[in-house]
């Protein structure tokens, strides 16, 4: 079972993934991108650089993403794991898609609809997918706008997308309210997944 959480940067993704990692200790845990691969370093120099391309940025991201499904996740699912993912393909949707709709020299009808084009040859959907939501500006204020991806103005842009996936696929998505307390937020978490296991087995 493949289990991915997603949210704006600031939304408490990663404190969720690193507290569900104690409860589920037999699990596969892993995150996008990667930080044990040269596609995963290349992604994260590309972070750094305000100036990357961002079709060559996609590229880099994609690339990452078809190492881990083919390193780690394929594998893992293969031998019935239970695996949980920081972040996963939506994010690529989501960020992605909102940079390529900001970039000029592209001419692209829908840049999210694009990008998900690009991953349906070779990606795998996810059993279960929980998005954390939270406002732009409290996730911006949350991350600390250290990168160009955590300005409140490109995350509205952001929200935008997930929501449009949300929209299309609700049956896959748990939508979880982010500014809650932490432990309202995990409390939250923890039942939708231990709801999916169950209906899994």
């Amino acid at each position: 079972m493949l289990v991915t959480l997603e949210g704006l940067d600031g939304s408490g993704k990663t404190t969720v993934w690193e507290a569900l990692r104690e409860r589920y200790p037999q699990a596969t845990f892993t995150r996008e991108p990667t930080d044990d691969s040269w596609y995963g370093e290349a992604v994260y120099r590309s972070i750094e650089d305000d100036d990357a391309d961002p079709l060559a940025e996609l590229f880099l991201y994609t690339a990452d993403h078809a190492d881990h499904l083919s390193r780690v996740i394929e594998p893992a699912l293969e031998c019935g794991d239970l695996v949980v993912s920081d972040r996963y393909s939506d994010s690529r949707f989501a960020y992605q898609g909102a940079t390529l709709e900001a970039a000029e020299g592209y001419d692209l009808e829908d840049p999210l609809e694009y990008v998900v084009d690009v991953h349906r040859p070779f990606s795998i959907d996810p059993d279960l997918t929980i998005y954390l939501d939270i406002d732009p500006e409290t996730a911006a204020a949350r991350a600390g706008t250290t990168n160009k991806f955590e300005h409140a103005e490109y995350l509205a842009s952001v929200r935008d997308n997930y929501e449009r996936l949300l929209e299309r696929d609700p049956d896959r998505f748990v939508c979880v309210d982010a500014t809650q307390s932490p432990e309202a937020v995990l409390e939250a978490v923890t039942d939708a997944l231990a709801q999916a296991v169950d209906e899994s087995r």
